[in-house]
């Protein structure tokens, strides 16, 4: 492992000590009535107040022992390192995207950039305007202040571009064309910066899988890390069952996992990815939108035959199911129920809170997270249900639809997973019983 740092996660709950965060940058000015559908944007932030937002949210976790970790800050040190910078180059100029005078063009400007500047560029984009003039029928038929690289906003959002399990990271595989450099970038900093140097690798390869198809669609914010070696993965609009399946494979292979429940999203921009209507609050407890909560079920797939042939690849592994989602999980996370802490107490509170990102909760220990603090009624409950509620300002944030879990890429929780049932907060009683 590179320096002495350590990385590890194994649950959603284990006490938080490092994370990685984008601070919210000039990629959000880039953002228009005419652009921010295409850049998976609700609305168009004031890019001040989202970046006070989020420095709040940056210093909750820093009041609570969390080291926190800026991806541009580790970009900039990953692109001093030329490979890292050779691939990050690669992967932003596509001469079937622009043309090949074009890249040219924009590899001979982006090449003299230092480090700190080729990070701007890469993550705040570049319009035509910006570029020196060149010839070429890309340039001459597009309009200045069309992209060239455009922007990656969605980079706020860390949870969706890599997952660590146990010590290995999956660098993952974005579905939406916004989103795919992201990966590229992440990637870089994973295989170069002298922290991360000889990570384990669980998911996503070489430099320019990205615009080559790569691995299939996988995101973060589906990964839930129920228990040691359980892991729920959602599939619907941002993950396909094949991104499963072939992470599955690489887990059980690496032995980080034992168990993996492939469990169906509804494919709408409110659930877009598990976590929007899941998340962990204890050991045993999680919140959830309740019209999910009785219908949501889990394909359970565990490894199949470790000894068969090539020929028999179909065997490697084994699928049951479907089965209610909270009765599978408690099987393979071997406790008796999972406690359910619902978002709203009515159909229209609960369905309005769910969309501002209720259910997308932080755990920074068990029964202690972090939630928007409009989410009136859910955090109301999380207290009922003896969850501590770190609450933060997400008003111009959310714009981007994603709550704390989305904003953050756990790298190091405590693995002490029995000693995480006593309550973080100091206080030795056990929680109070989840009401009704």
């Amino acid at each position: 492992m590179g320096d002495h740092h350590q990385h590890r996660v194994d649950t959603e709950v284990g006490r938080l000590r490092s994370v990685l965060l984008h601070r919210p940058g000039a990629e959000l000015k880039r953002l228009t009535p005419r652009n921010n559908d295409d850049l998976l944007f609700d609305g168009i932030p004031w890019v001040g107040r989202a970046q006070e937002e989020h420095d709040a949210f940056a210093q909750a976790l820093r009041d609570h022992d969390v080291e926190v970790l800026y991806l541009r800050d580790l970009l900039v040190t990953t692109l001093d390192i030329p490979a890292a910078r050779e691939q990050v180059l690669t992967s932003v100029g596509v001469p079937t995207v622009i043309g090949p005078t074009l890249t040219q063009a924009l590899r001979g400007f982006l090449t003299g950039l230092t480090s700190d500047e080729l990070a701007e560029a890469v993550t705040a984009g570049l319009a035509h305007a910006e570029l020196p003039a060149h010839d070429g029928l890309v340039a001459r038929m597009s309009r200045p202040y069309e992209f060239v690289v455009p922007p990656l906003p969605n980079l706020l959002f860390t949870r969706d571009s890599s997952v660590w399990v146990g010590e290995r990271v999956a660098v993952t595989s974005p579905s939406m064309p916004a989103r795919r450099r992201e990966a590229a970038l992440i990637d870089a900093i994973y295989r170069y910066h002298p922290r991360f140097a000889g990570t384990g690798r669980l998911y996503g390869g070489g430099g320019e899988a990205w615009f080559e198809g790569g691995e299939a669609w996988f995101e973060g914010g589906d990964v839930l890390l129920l228990a040691p070696g359980v892991i729920a993965v959602g599939v619907g609009q941002r993950t396909t069952a094949a991104g499963v399946e072939t992470f599955a494979l690489q887990a059980f292979a690496a032995g980080v996992a034992r168990t993996v429940l492939a469990v169906p999203v509804a494919q709408e921009r409110a659930t877009m990815h598990l976590d929007t209507v899941c998340t962990m609050v204890d050991v045993d407890a999680v919140l959830m939108y309740p019209p999910v909560a009785d219908t949501l079920e889990a394909y359970v797939v565990t490894p199949g035959n470790a000894e068969a042939s090539a020929g028999e690849a179909a065997n490697a592994l084994l699928v049951t199911g479907p089965r209610p989602f909270l009765a599978a999980a408690a099987d393979a996370m071997e406790i008796d129920r999972l406690r359910v802490i619902d978002t709203g107490l009515d159909a229209v509170t609960a369905e309005r809170e769910q969309w501002d990102d209720g259910n997308n909760t932080l755990a920074i220990g068990p029964r202690l997270a972090v939630a928007y603090e409009r989410n009136v009624e859910t955090n109301a409950r999380l207290e009922q249900a003896g969850i501590q509620v770190v609450r933060i300002a997400g008003s111009e944030l959310g714009s981007g639809r994603g709550g704390p879990r989305c904003m953050s890429c756990p790298v190091y929780r405590d693995s002490d997973y029995e000693s995480a049932r006593a309550p973080s907060t100091g206080d030795a009683t056990a929680p109070e019983p989840f009401p009704g």
